[in-house]
């Protein structure tokens, strides 16, 4: 039985950590440095470093406060935001992370997954797709959720995968920071199409909800919240404690 990892995201904007609900209302909680210190201390199996705002503004992703940020993780760390070129791979890598997330970049040129697979191999290729439904389909959304890009979700993953994108991470809009639970139709969708690693985003409001993605979605192979773990409603100790007892295989 493969091992399901429990991931904490960091949304970074201004070199703070914030969080809101269906990607808007962001409030400032604390430093991406003092969340990467608790977090691998306290048995998150990896770290998701996203810099929020880069692609609606236009810049780079700020490395200062990456370093900073890497240099206090020792799990792996998956660091997107602004991701337009494989240097901005290079980069990025050269600051600490393990694996690069890419979503606005690759809308914008997909063949810039095939690039970077071909230069730093699939497991360091991600893709992170910000979904929304929009009447009754599954849209892709771009620069933060806030521009609909038109695209039909499940086939765009599909695509990446097959361009190389060796791991997909599916942010539900709709159930982001609601805490009534993932969103399970959109990742079931897409757990069909695809054979690379799939991580669910969005909706994770308690204990339960891990142990039902897991349980009613075998494929899914990892967890990600932001706020119940920044807030400690959830403890990442206590929920891999209660995926172990009810036969959810986790490192412990």
């Amino acid at each position: 039985m493969i091992t399901k990892r429990i991931i904490p995201c960091l949304d970074v904007r201004d070199g703070k950590v914030v969080k809101g609900t269906n990607f808007t209302g962001l409030r400032e909680i604390s430093s991406p440095v003092e969340f990467a210190k608790y977090y691998s201390e306290c048995g998150a199996d990896e770290l998701v470093f996203y810099d929020i705002t880069a692609s609606s503004d236009g810049r780079k992703i700020f490395t200062d406060i990456l370093r900073k940020t890497a240099e206090n993780v020792f799990i792996p760390m998956t660091v997107g935001g602004g991701i337009e070129t494989v240097s901005d791979f290079e980069n990025v890598l050269n600051c600490g992370a393990d694996k690069v997330s890419v979503n606005s970049g690759a809308i914008k040129n997909p063949s810039l997954i095939e690039e970077a697979a071909k230069l730093y191999g699939n497991q360091c290729v991600v893709l992170s797709a910000d979904i929304k439904r929009v009447d009754g389909v599954f849209r892709v959304f771009a620069k933060g959720g806030r521009e609909n890009t038109g695209l039909e979700a499940i086939s765009w993953i599909k695509k990446c995968v097959d361009l190389g994108a060796g791991e997909v991470v599916v942010n539900s809009i709709d159930t982001d920071g609601v805490k009534g639970g993932f969103d399970l139709e959109m990742l079931e969708k897409v757990c069909e199409s695809v054979s690379v690693p799939v991580i669910a985003s969005g909706g994770a409001g308690k204990t339960e909800d891990f142990i039902t993605l897991f349980k009613a979605l075998p494929k899914v192979d990892a967890g990600l919240a932001a706020s119940v773990f920044h807030f400690g409603e959830i403890k990442i100790k206590e929920l891999k404690a209660e995926m172990k007892s009810c036969g959810i295989e986790t490192r412990i």
